[in-house]
């Protein structure tokens, strides 16, 4: 029997801080997610508790692919698929494999660590992978790097996603700006599946490129073609009426975006998640921009956020 004053584990397992100065993140053990961030005190990311299970999935690293499968069956290399239903509700496999996964510490800093975890070979994925993300702040912000390593004897797809909610610091989220340089949007079924290519947004109401105000904008979309600047990042913003606000940027790698505005976020009120993927919904069956590693393989790739 437990002493009253024995810790209990959180949900989310243990918490890893880093922090630069002003500038502090939280990473968990769980899953490996991002539950916090903020400069000068203020949050620039939606937390929750560690004793709670992720609101919508906030945070979370999305690995061994980001989004849905149809049915949760694909096909690799002529051999049929099947995952485990994990969106029951929709008959899909979603997010991956390693959201509810302890992940291991590689390396510890004050401003940085690295997290690492195994895809084990199971129903519906055929090929070890190895994955680590590693989170490190400084006075640009906060930035992830993902990296994968196929440790199996045959190639393998791969993709990645993080579910992060940006908070534009103090201002309320629906008086804020949308601003997504991406040239395409994704159509979807009821069941949030690809139901053709994607099609350019010109003329549409997905059309984010010079910013619209968030204001009465309900969004579940995957949004593709998405342009990096004169600086080579792709960058997302949500910005207030004053011009700050904070902003998700991206390596080119990332030309995928999935955009969520519920209407309360575990209690925090409307929220908008910004989701820079390597690839759209559906991909292990379609295809369009999966990443290939060969035995021994890896593949490496950035994002992160900062306040603008």
């Amino acid at each position: 029997m437990s002493s009253p004053d024995q810790a209990v584990r959180p949900v989310t397992g243990e918490q890893y801080e880093i922090r630069d100065g002003e500038v502090r993140a939280v990473a968990t053990e769980v899953g490996a997610g991002l539950r916090e961030f903020e400069v000068d005190g203020i949050a620039y990311l939606h937390s929750f508790s560690e004793q709670q299970l992720p609101p919508f999935g906030a945070g979370t690293l999305l690995a061994p692919w980001p989004n849905r499968v149809a049915d949760g069956r694909w096909t690799l290399d002529g051999e049929p698929q099947q995952l485990a239903l994990t969106e029951p509700a929709r008959h899909n496999a979603i997010h991956g494999l390693l959201r509810q996964t302890s992940w291991e510490v590689v390396e510890r800093r004050e401003a940085r660590i690295e997290l690492a975890a195994t895809v084990n070979v199971q129903a519906g994925w055929p090929v070890p992978l190895r994955v680590a993300v590693v989170y490190e702040v400084g006075a640009d912000g906060l930035t992830i790097t993902h990296r994968a390593t196929n440790i199996g004897r045959s190639r393998s797809p791969f993709g990645v996603a993080s579910h992060p909610f940006p908070r534009p610091g103090n201002t309320p989220t629906l008086d804020c700006t949308l601003t997504l340089p991406a040239g395409t949007v994704l159509p979807v079924d009821d069941r949030l599946l690809p139901t053709g290519p994607a099609e350019p947004v010109d003329g549409t109401d997905f059309d984010f490129r010079a910013g619209r105000p968030l204001r009465g904008v309900t969004l579940d979309t995957a949004f593709g073609d998405c342009r990096p600047d004169e600086t080579g990042l792709v960058r997302h913003s949500l910005l207030g009426p004053d011009g700050s606000g904070v902003q998700v940027w991206a390596e080119p790698v990332f030309s995928w975006v999935q955009v969520f505005t519920p209407e309360d976020l575990g209690g925090n009120g409307p929220a908008v998640a910004i989701e820079a993927m390597t690839c759209p919904p559906d991909a292990l069956n379609s295809g369009v921009d999966l990443i290939w590693l060969e035995p021994g393989e890896t593949w490496q790739g950035s994002w992160g956020i900062r306040r603008v």
